[in-house]
């Protein structure tokens, strides 16, 4: 018979076993990041300019890492870390976005959360300074998904998010792009003018993958043009079934595409993995209806994909370990 002695040792045993396995499993998160496709040469790009993307990028990654890494929530580390490009005039979002036809600026942005589907846009905005949180405000504080124009920024306001007057967004850069594109005889072959967004997915500790996407739109668009960025599914996508997803591109492709949910559906669906759906509806989809752009998307284990069709996509990625990706042209 055992005794009770020996029932105690191997009660013991398992215990320091059970701990043993705990503290070996690995928390797993990761966040990746864009800064918009195609707006780059290498012909053209300096060193010095080069520079200055791969410091804001690194910036931004990292402290959406920071903030994962201590158990914050991926909807905070998407915020967090799209804050940072919006505020940066590199990028085509917040301040230093393009310019409409007028010369001013309109901005557009989505969040999504993958555990629970809910989801937030604004479009149109000629005031609030981080859209993003603006349109997280939507999803967490409005019964509506998207809110537009005049209507956005008085939600903004009402939520007592900083607005700043059109003229604090305009930068030098955009004004000479602006007139450059003015100035061709046919502008709308300009493809350097239609790309351009900024966009975040990131998986938590707890297994929550959050979205999202911002930008100010086309350089010299019309009557009030409103890209896929604002619109779920085609800018925007997260789903905790399968992975997140950020666009960037000539929004009127991937509207039609609905591009976003197409790669979730696609691994839903079709049990691709995050990798094939990205290349199938960039590199296929996207491009055989004659859209140029990329995407990243992070699926609920870990892995990403970054794929583009153009010369280049502004991004960056970090893992759970610390281990860090910042390139810009295509084959880097």
């Amino acid at each position: 018979m055992i005794n009770k002695i020996t029932i105690v040792f191997f009660l013991l045993i398992s215990c320091i076993s059970k701990n043993n396995v705990k503290e070996n499993v690995e928390e797993v998160f990761s966040i990746v990041i864009h800064g918009g496709a195609g707006t780059m040469s290498r012909n053209t790009m300096t060193e010095e300019i080069k520079k200055q993307y791969i410091d804001k990028l690194d910036e931004a990654v990292s402290a959406g890492y920071r903030i994962l890494k201590n158990g914050g929530s991926s909807q905070e580390a998407v915020e967090k870390t799209i804050i940072i490009m919006e505020d940066s005039p590199l990028f085509n979002a917040g301040k230093g976005a393009v310019l409409n036809y007028e010369g001013n600026v309109e901005l557009d942005a989505s969040f999504m959360n993958g555990k629970s589907l809910n989801a937030g846009a604004i479009s149109g905005s000629s005031s609030i300074k981080n859209p993003i949180s603006a349109a997280i405000s939507v999803m967490k504080n409005s019964p509506h998904v998207m809110l537009s124009g005049a209507g956005a920024d008085e939600f903004a306001n009402n939520q007592k998010l900083v607005l700043q007057p059109n003229s604090y967004f305009i930068i030098n850069r955009r004004l000479n792009s602006l007139k450059s594109a003015k100035s061709k005889e046919n502008p709308s072959n300009n493809l350097e003018q239609k790309i351009g967004t900024v966009g975040c997915v990131a998986l938590d500790k707890y297994g929550n993958i959050s979205a999202g996407t911002s930008t100010g739109g086309m350089t010299n668009k019309r009557w009030n043009r409103i890209g896929d960025v604002p619109i779920i599914g085609s800018g925007t996508y997260a789903n905790n079934k399968t992975c997140g997803v950020s666009t960037t591109g000539w929004g009127e492709f991937f509207i039609r595409s609905v591009a976003a949910y197409d790669i979730s559906a696609l691994m839903e669906y079709k049990g691709l993995t995050v990798s094939e759906a990205s290349k199938i509806v960039i590199h296929e989809k996207i491009a055989k209806l004659g859209g140029n752009g990329g995407v990243i998307a992070l699926d609920v284990k870990g892995n990403v994909a970054m794929e583009m069709n153009t010369e280049g996509m502004y991004r960056a990625h970090m893992d759970s370990r610390g281990n860090k990706k910042i390139k810009i042209f295509r084959e880097d």
